[in-house]
């Protein structure tokens, strides 16, 4: 017997095989149990927890765990409690011919014996559990929604593990299954809500509840071929991840890495949904267009590389200043989309004469601007290099889609232009006006079919480049801790397929109509995320516990930084757009000769290395600027 806790349940047994006798018989003769020889029931109750005492140490009753007591437990008890009323009633009829105990004694006593056994232990599997359970509860608004694919053993076995864990990152809402019969029973206590083909009525249904889960975890090891090619497409197009649980006789051979972090995917720190927009449309805005894009190496400019490439344009320019990133992308889109006529440029936006051969060589019918700089710390740093790039770049590529007749210009925007406190949100709200101010000139009534030049805003990307994922993954695995600079920093995040589809839900709203020229696309991103939860979600999907296993660490705001993000300015008041998760904003624009003059000036103050004219100069021109109301001022290193 090994351990004060077996050593505690051993005695507890005894001691219940010791009362159970009495316990029968009291049962049996109720009132008339007065009448029995006291000394007698001692003697036998005595037998009894003797003869248990022997059964249960010979039958290893004490190898399990009271919190996982399950039905195989019960079956161990009750062969026990079974073998102990066949030993016992034999020793008793040796020692008075059981003439004082009833006949019926021995089987009320297994009952009897059976339930003081069973009982506690399930009891406080069943405390333990709810105890698990108001813990989790605390932790529900960070766990992600998944549906379960397949209502069989691997599902039960995946909710109970969960049920288990107060600090596991996901929560079942739903299952879908392939036998019909199943369809409104439950698995501990989630329901099997429909079949794998009534997918999409079972996560609308989610939705409206509420509920809407970002995952598809498939459960069942025997779905394979068409099967499995279904539930992929299906949840494609819901927008959902989908992932599958590892067969239980797969094993790696790991033993030199005990702590090992496991691998995030970066929607399930999303916090809700995808978004999921209309993608035949936007096959309709592609297909055979001569496409370019710019930027193309970078994280919103690859994956709109991708899509693009996926609905067959006739032709795929890739502009890009990195060469190494140029490479990649290129590599990228020749192994998945071998027969797409594409072509790999290297130019920088800021040079107006080698992007002008561009478009006169390629003459593009769609441009997607991309090219940015885009870290508020390193723009804040060397403004003028922002102003050159966000600012003169974005001026660059609309003159060239004017001068050769583009039919749509897409400029990426971001949440950090509204009312702004870096010099990188500013520069990009610049690009903004320019754009806005291009378009409201060729949409009048005399430039009808000129060029539409399409603003789209959204909030940080997940896993772009830089931003808080990457670093939070690779502080993650070096042990942490992670750094979060403020404890209340709200952001809106999106997963770059949604951006992407954005920009391009966006482009074919703005080429269906002219109504909204001058205006800027906005995504509703849901509710702002704290980056500190953010971090506690990760490290919870790391399958790590936060401040016990990874600290995290308040490293204070830096230079340009604010605590909140906005997509809406206060006198942007939001249009509907005729899609549900689009709206129309409609920011001050000032006239085309005004901010041709204005970038003419911060582009002097640029090239010249006077980064105080810089800043004077948005003061001037973009009145909400409050540099101020962000992270420390910056310290000027050099130009």
């Amino acid at each position: 017997m090994r351990g004060l806790r077996q050593k505690i349940a051993y005695g507890h047994d005894i001691i219940a095989a010791f009362l159970s006798l009495p316990a029968s018989l009291f049962l049996r003769q109720g009132s008339d149990l007065a009448f029995y020889n006291f000394e007698f029931v001692l003697l036998a109750a005595g037998l009894f927890a003797a003869v248990a005492a022997v059964v249960f140490w010979m039958m290893r009753l004490y190898g399990g765990v009271w919190r996982y007591a399950s039905l195989n437990d019960l079956m161990a008890i009750t062969k026990a409690v079974t073998l102990v009323i066949l030993v016992f009633v034999p020793l008793l009829f040796l020692l008075n011919r059981l003439e004082w105990i009833p006949r019926s004694t021995p089987v009320i006593n297994w009952f009897v014996l059976l339930a003081m056994l069973g009982g506690p232990r399930f009891l406080y599997r069943q405390f333990k559990d709810r105890r698990m359970g108001r813990a989790r509860d605390g932790q529900a608004a960070r766990r992600v929604p998944v549906i379960l694919v397949g209502a069989g053993d691997g599902s039960e076995m995946f909710i109970r593990a969960l049920s288990r864990n107060p600090m596991a990152a996901y929560e079942p809402v739903g299952i879908v299954g392939r036998n019909p019969g199943r369809v409104g029973r439950n698995i501990h206590g989630v329901h099997v809500l429909g079949t794998v083909d009534a997918l999409p009525q079972v996560v609308d249904r989610l939705e409206r509840e509420g509920r809407r889960p970002q995952r598809l975890i498939v459960t069942q090891e025997e779905i394979a071929g068409e099967e499995m090619q279904r539930v992929v497409g299906l949840a494609d197009s819901l927008g959902l991840k989908l992932a599958r649980l590892p067969r239980l006789t797969d094993f790696r051979n790991e033993t030199d890495d005990p702590v090992r972090v496991r691998a995030i995917d970066i929607e399930d720190v999303l916090g809700r949904a995808q978004h999921v927009l209309d993608r035949a449309s936007m096959q309709a805005l592609i297909k055979n267009r001569r496409v370019l894009i710019t930027g193309a190496g970078g994280t919103i400019g690859g994956e709109l590389a991708r899509q693009v490439a996926s609905f067959g344009p006739s032709s795929l320019a890739l502009v890009e200043n990195s060469e190494y990133a140029l490479y990649e992308i290129d590599l990228e889109i020749s192994e998945k989309f071998p027969n797409a006529d594409r072509r790999s440029i290297i130019a920088n936006v800021r040079d107006r004469d080698r992007m002008q051969r561009v478009f006169r060589e390629f003459e593009p019918e769609l441009v997607f601007h991309a090219a940015a700089l885009k870290h508020v710390p390193v723009v804040e740093a060397h403004p003028g290099e922002g102003v050159l790039t966000n600012v003169g770049g974005t001026r660059v590529v609309a003159d060239c889609c004017r001068e050769t007749g583009v039919a749509a210009m897409v400029l990426i925007s971001t949440d950090k232009a509204v009312n702004p406190t870096s010099v990188m949100g500013a520069s990009k709200r610049i690009a903004e006006t320019y754009c806005q101010a291009l378009d409201i000139e060729g949409h009048d009534e005399a430039n009808s079919g000129a060029t539409r030049f399409i603003t789209v805003r959204f909030g940080n990307v997940l896993g772009s480049t830089g931003s808080v994922v990457p670093l939070f993954q690779r502080q993650l695995a070096a042990g942490g801790p992670l750094t979060v600079t403020h404890p209340d920093m709200k952001r809106y995040f999106m997963t770059v397929r949604e951006a992407v589809e954005l920009v391009l839900e966006a482009t074919v709203l703005g080429l269906r109509s002219s109504a909204g020229a001058g205006r800027v696309y906005v995504l509703d991103m849901g509710e702002p995320v704290r980056i500190a939860d953010l971090a506690r979600q990760m490290i919870l999907l790391a399958g790590l516990n936060p401040d016990e296993d990874i600290k995290i660490a308040y490293t204070g705001l830096r230079p340009g930084e604010k605590l909140f993000e906005e997509i809406l300015h206060d006198a942007e008041a939001p249009e509907e757009t005729g899609h549900s998760r689009i709206m129309l904003a409609a920011p001050r624009t000032p006239g085309l000769e005004a901010v041709s003059a204005l970038i003419d000036e911060l582009t002097a103050a640029a090239q010249a290395g006077d980064e105080d004219a810089i800043v004077s100069l948005i003061r001037r021109h973009v009145p909400e600027f409050n540099p101020e109301a962000g992270g420390p001022i910056r310290v000027v290193a050099g130009g």
